[in-house]
């Protein structure tokens, strides 16, 4: 049944539209596909960035959580951290659009970035870390046969290990061979020792954080992009000591990211709907009637994207998974990455006959921290973290485009809700069929998990399709009061 769904949906892609797939996943390394002029733009948005952190941050006797804030905010936005010095984690995750992708024809076309090395792509849409840190660690609720928690869209950043989802998470990328691409934890440190905000990590960290003897040839080992090889899994060549310390001091990093990720310049809860909750502003008539929708038994939208109990934060999510039935979305150069690269790595052996397993994948494969839940797999595949809506409409201007769900599919809360309410009611069609996405819907990924109690023929009309739409826009964060 799923391997008919993905022959259906793959073997109709039109030519024209995978050649033009092969073209971007194999496109010279030194020139990014889409609109160069915006990728331009962003990257000179981090480096400006960049340079107002480091030009705040604090020395000596200061707010310690200030000055680690700005130190999480410094390594965030700071480019040097990839194998080629060229891609910051801010390049997917930039404030003018919540903290997700900040290219606009990237999100109408691949949907996922670019990495430091720039024929490599990752799989998914770029996530959305605000408001991530109220995301608990991870765990099986066996009352409601969930897991809940983690971050990543397969929940793999689990935070067992360090109490917390978020600085795993952090560390992810940059050691990610489609990402940042270091080969080694140890030219993550490496490179933070020779940054300019070395002296304010040490007086958080401690001054043992860079006292590490590196072998002589340490740079051109971190100029080599990763994955590292299994017979050299560590190339940067430390004693055991001074690997102990870059262990250490990586995870301080990773929690510095997280300590800006935690801050209200991050988690601002200044949204319309924040100040209607205030009884500050009222919401207009198409936002209350959404928002009545939102919470009701027609559209059932709270059940999984909750606004809060009494003592809760309204985080417009439970922090678990749910397989909606999205069709894939091979307009993503992941699928074409089946050769080797320049550097010999093959992302994608499985060329358009890869299924993304989502939770299902992480909790069957080696990253997975409890044995118990492998034999949980079959049940999450193809499920994917129930994110938070907040900022779900933050965009710097109106016609940016935004990808929605795990793979971008979808490119306007407009389809998203019409998605929800018709995925199971409208005919199935071919990928690119003239009504794709309004009077039909291509099958499935992956079928077998779909959620089909919350979702799929909930019979809402088009009004009321888009007074959702109205009250998802109203949890922009920046909202400004009206003069009174």
């Amino acid at each position: 049944m799923v391997a008919d769904s993905l022959i259906y949906m793959r073997a109709t892609l039109p030519i024209a539209g995978f050649a033009a797939v092969l073209i971007l996943g194999l496109h010279a390394q030194e020139q990014l596909p889409g609109s160069q002029k915006e990728t331009q733009e962003v990257a000179a948005r981090i480096d400006q960035i960049e340079g107002e952190t480091l030009a705040r941050l604090p020395r000596g006797h200061h707010d310690w959580s200030q000055k680690i804030e700005l130190l999480g905010k410094a390594l965030l936005f700071d480019k040097e951290l990839s194998v080629n010095r060229n891609e910051a984690c801010a390049f997917c995750h930039m404030p003018e659009t919540g903290f997700t992708g900040p290219v606009s024809s990237l999100n109408a076309t691949t949907v996922s970035y670019p990495g430091s090395v720039r024929t490599r792509f990752g799989r998914r849409k770029p996530q959305s870390h605000t408001y991530a840190t109220f995301t608990p660690v991870l765990h099986y609720n066996k009352s409601q046969a969930d897991f809940v928690g983690g971050n990543f869209w397969d929940m793999r950043a689990t935070g067992i290990r360090l109490n917390n989802p978020v600085p795993e998470q952090a560390q992810g990328p940059p050691l990610d061979p489609v990402e940042m691409a270091l080969s080694d934890s140890a030219c993550l440190v490496y490179r933070m020792s020779r940054r300019p905000y070395r002296a304010v990590a040490e007086e958080v960290w401690g001054p043992q954080a860079f006292s590490i003897r590196w072998p002589s040839d340490v740079d051109e080992v971190c100029a080599r992009p990763g994955p590292a090889l299994r017979s050299n899994p560590f190339p940067v060549h430390l004693s055991a000591v001074d690997r102990g310390t870059v262990n250490r001091t990586f995870d301080q990093f990773g929690e510095a990211v997280a300590a800006y990720e935690a801050s209200a310049e991050v988690n601002p809860f200044t949204s319309k709907y924040d100040f209607m909750i205030a009884g500050k502003v009222e919401f207009t008539g198409d936002e209350q009637a959404g928002y009545s929708l939102f919470r009701s038994a027609a559209a059932r939208c709270n059940e999984c994207h909750r606004d809060g109990g009494p003592g809760e934060e309204p985080l417009f999510t439970d922090f678990t998974a749910s397989n909606l039935g999205l069709p894939a979305n091979p307009a993503i150069p992941f699928y074409s990455e089946t050769k080797p690269d320049l550097f010999g790595y093959i992302a994608n052996s499985a060329g358009l006959a890869f299924i993304d397993k989502g939770v299902g994948g992480f909790v069957a494969g080696p990253e997975n921290p409890r044995s118990d839940w492998s034999q949980l797999a079959a049940a999450f595949t193809g499920k994917f973290k129930t994110p938070t809506l907040r900022n779900v409409d933050k965009r710097p201007r109106p016609d940016f485009v935004k990808a929605y769900m795990h793979n971008g599919y979808l490119k306007s809360l407009k389809e998203v809700v019409h998605f929800y309410n018709t995925r199971d009611s409208l005919p199935r069609c071919a990928p690119h069929d003239a009504g794709e996405k309004r009077t039909c819907w291509p099958p499935p990924e992956y079928p077998d998990t779909m959620n089909k109690k919350q979702l799929g023929n909930l019979r809402l009309t088009e009004e009321q399709e888009d007074q959702i739409v109205a009250f998802l826009q109203a949890l922009t964060d920046g909202f400004v009061l009206p003069l009174q």
